[in-house]
């Protein structure tokens, strides 16, 4: 059985693993969709200039960080925060995973379906009642299942990984 801070250590890293595969899905999606931009361009929210260009990542790091350090973030770090925010986010999901999975006698990469699941909706609650998102009800069906299905690349990727760095524990 594997130590609670080992199950940690390995959930930080099959989380890192986990968010980069769900960024490859979501990245060829926008570059489908007609995105002229590089990976690196994209990956590093180099577009955004504003508060008022920012996702929810973006919006949550930001809230976050003024809310603590009573000081006012300006628009030159958007694309800053809302990569800092959607890494730490997904990496530190996957110490959340690492952490429950840790705590059962043997992994199972099926794991990742509830996990991805539990992440996915999360955001659903926490989002409208931050003022972020619109109730889960406004979306369509297809946006709601392309969102859906990168948050299972993530979590049956960060189960995986998660699985493979431990295989000798399991």
């Amino acid at each position: 059985m594997v130590t609670p801070l080992g199950a940690v250590v390995r959930g930080l890293i099959a989380g890192t693993v986990g968010t980069v595969a769900m960024d490859t899905l979501l990245y060829a999606e926008y570059r489908r969709g007609g995105g002229k931009s590089g990976v690196r361009r994209w990956e590093f929210s180099e577009d955004i200039k504003t508060w008022d260009d920012a996702p929810a990542p973006a919006q949550v790091g930001r809230r976050l960080f003024e809310g603590m350090f009573r000081h006012e973030l300006p628009n030159s770090r958007a694309a800053l925060v809302n990569n800092l925010t959607h890494w730490a986010f997904g990496i530190l999901n996957g110490a959340a995973y690492g952490v429950v999975v840790g705590s059962v006698p043997k992994a199972r990469i099926w794991y990742g379906v509830p996990f991805a699941a539990t992440v996915w909706g999360s955001g659903y609650v926490v989002l409208p009642a931050a003022g972020l998102y619109s109730p889960i009800w406004d979306y369509s069906i297809k946006v709601l299942a392309k969102d859906l299905t990168a948050h299972l690349v993530y979590g049956l990727t960060t189960a995986t990984a998660y699985k493979v760095l431990g295989s000798r524990d399991d």
